[in-house]
């Protein structure tokens, strides 16, 4: 299982977290990502956790006042991105752009979607995974795998069924987000086809990261 802990715009230091999250990855060997802001991805690199943008924007480099390149992020350490989080919506045109962006950047991506057709959708376009994340559940402390577990599995297929026709050798791996908390909530995501997490302040606003992080993989470990 992934797990991908984005710390949107939160106030407060993020290398601890960063920190934190390596040490846990290191000792029982989950992956474990940390999404800082762009003005941190190269503290929070510098710490060894991997590393992830927020976001990337659908343009090449040239005269586009506040846009944030794959280029840059990848130099600044960063070995991946988030893209289309329900704070952070792009078009489908220019969600395309964005993971050919950070594909000819090397860059993994994980592209987020509201609903299983929106999975669909933005599976075709080859993202390296996609993450379902009904956005009325987004810091809610209620996951999407208690809340609406089919959507879950229904996210899954849809991914799943543009295998032949998409532009990607094999089906597109989902991410379940919104909610996410506990190592119950890991669980249940896993035994709905889940390949991984998308969290944030479960972790991110935790007074112990570290405890955080252990609590929520020790059932997978």
């Amino acid at each position: 299982m992934f797990v991908l802990v984005n710390l949107k715009a939160y106030s407060g230091e993020p290398v601890p977290v960063a920190e934190a999250a390596r040490a846990v990855s290191e000792a029982t060997g989950v992956r474990i990502a940390v999404a800082p802001q762009t003005a941190h991805l190269e503290r929070v690199a510098a710490t060894g956790v991997e590393t992830w943008a927020q976001h990337v924007s659908s343009v090449e480099p040239g005269s586009h006042t506040g846009a944030t390149l794959a280029e840059s992020v990848a130099e600044a350490g960063a070995t991946g991105t988030l893209l289309n989080h329900s704070e952070r919506r792009l078009t489908l045109a220019d969600l395309d752009t964005a993971v050919g962006a950070a594909r000819d950047a090397d860059l993994e991506t994980v592209v987020c979607a509201n609903t299983p057709a929106q999975v669909a959708a933005t599976a075709a376009l080859g993202p390296d995974a996609a993450a379902i994340e009904p956005p009325e559940l987004i810091g809610s402390g209620t996951p999407v795998s208690r809340a609406d577990p089919e959507v879950v599995t229904e996210a899954v297929e849809a991914a799943g069924a543009i295998e032949e026709s998409g532009p990607i050798e094999g089906s597109v791996p989902v991410l379940c987000g919104a909610g996410i908390s506990t190592g119950e909530d890991l669980v249940a995501a896993r035994d709905l086809g889940a390949t991984g997490v998308l969290l944030a302040s479960g972790v991110a606003k935790a007074d112990d990261p570290a405890a955080a992080l252990s609590a929520l993989v020790d059932p997978i470990t």
